[in-house]
C-alpha cells in the first residue's frame, strides 16, 4: 500500500538528510585525516615559513626594506595568514592526494624516526636564515673533509625531494607574477615586459639552480646535524621511495602555487602603501 504523500515527504527527507549528513561526515573525516597529515609530516609548519619569503618582497622590487612603511608588518600577515594558506592547501590535497599515497607518507613520518625528523625539520624553518648559512656551511665543509659519503647522501635527499627540479622554475614563476602584479598595482614601472623578464630570469637559471642547491646542502647539513649517518640514509632511501616521490611532487605543487598566489596577493595591497616606482 503506498504512503499518504505526506508520510512521502516526510521518509524522503529523513532519506536525503541522511545522505547529507553522511556527505558532511565524510568530507570532515576527510578533512580530519589531512589536517592529521599535514601535522605528522610537518608541511603545516612548512607552508606557515612561507610567510618569512614576504619580508624579501622589498628586495625583489629594488626597494629598501622599510619602504612601506610601518603598515608593512600589518599587510604582510594579513596576505600570508596560516589559516587561509593551509586551507587552500587541504582544498587542493582534498582534490589530489589519494589514500594509499597518504597513508604511506603517514606511516613513514609517524615512526620513531620520522617523528625525530619532522621535529628536526620544524625548528630549522623556525631558525634564523644568517644562523643557518653561516653554521651549515661550516658542517658542510667540515664533512667534505671528514665524512664526504654523508654529503652525498644530503646530496640524494634533495635530489629525491625535487626530482624535477621544479624549484628553480617555480621560483621564477613567483617572481615573474610578482613582478607584473606589482606593475599593475602601480607600486614599480617595469622596463621590461613578461617576455623580457622571462628571457632574463633564463640568462640567469643555471647560476640560481646553483646558488639553490648550495643553500639546500647547507639547509640539510644544518637540519640533520644530529642525526647519525644510517638515519640520513635510512631517510633518503625513504625519500626515494616511488610513493613518497609522489607525495613530494604534490606537496612541491602545492607549495609553490599557494606561494605564488599570496604574493600575486601582495603585489596588489602593496599599491596601497607605496607610489609607484622604476624597476
Amino acid at each position: 500500500m503506498s504512503l499518504p504523500i505526506y508520510r512521502f515527504i516526510a521518509v524522503f527527507a529523513c532519506i536525503v538528510l541522511t545522505i547529507c549528513t553522511s556527505t558532511l561526515e565524510a568530507r570532515a573525516d576527510g578533512r580530519d585525516r589531512l589536517e592529521g597529515f599535514l601535522e605528522v609530516t610537518g608541511f603545516d609548519v612548512a607552508l606557515g615559513s612561507i610567510a618569512d619569503a614576504a619580508g624579501e618582497a622589498p628586495e625583489m622590487l629594488g626597494l629598501p626594506d622599510n619602504a612601506f612603511g610601518a603598515d608593512w608588518t600589518r599587510l604582510s600577515e594579513e596576505v600570508f595568514d596560516r589559516e587561509v594558506m593551509l586551507d587552500r592547501a587541504l582544498d587542493i590535497l582534498d582534490a589530489t592526494l589519494e589514500d594509499d599515497l597518504l597513508e604511506h607518507a603517514s606511516q613513514f613520518y609517524g615512526g620513531a624516526l620520522g617523528r625525530r625528523l619532522v621535529q628536526a625539520e620544524n625548528r630549522a624553518h623556525r631558525a634564523d636564515d644568517r644562523t643557518i648559512r653561516i653554521e651549515g656551511q661550516e658542517i658542510v665543509d667540515r664533512l667534505r673533509e671528514e665524512n664526504p659519503a654523508r654529503l652525498a647522501y644530503y646530496e640524494r635527499m634533495n635530489h629525491a625531494i625535487d626530482p624535477e627540479g621544479i624549484a628553480v622554475r617555480a621560483l621564477q614563476e613567483v617572481q615573474i607574477r610578482f613582478l607584473m602584479a606589482a606593475a599593475a598595482s602601480g607600486v614599480v614601472q617595469l622596463r621590461l615586459d613578461e617576455e623580457g623578464l622571462r628571457a632574463m630570469m633564463a640568462e640567469n637559471e643555471e647560476a640560481l639552480r646553483e646558488q639553490m642547491a648550495a643553500s639546500a646542502l647547507r639547509s640539510a647539513a644544518y637540519t640533520y646535524r644530529d642525526f647519525s649517518d644510517d638515519e640520513i640514509l635510512t631517510y633518503t632511501e625513504a625519500l626515494e621511495h616511488p610513493d613518497m616521490q609522489t607525495v613530494y611532487e604534490l606537496m612541491n605543487a602545492v607549495h609553490y602555487e599557494i606561494m605564488t598566489n599570496r604574493f600575486e596577493v601582495l603585489a596588489h595591497r602593496m599599491g596601497e602603501l607605496h607610489p609607484g616606482q622604476d624597476l
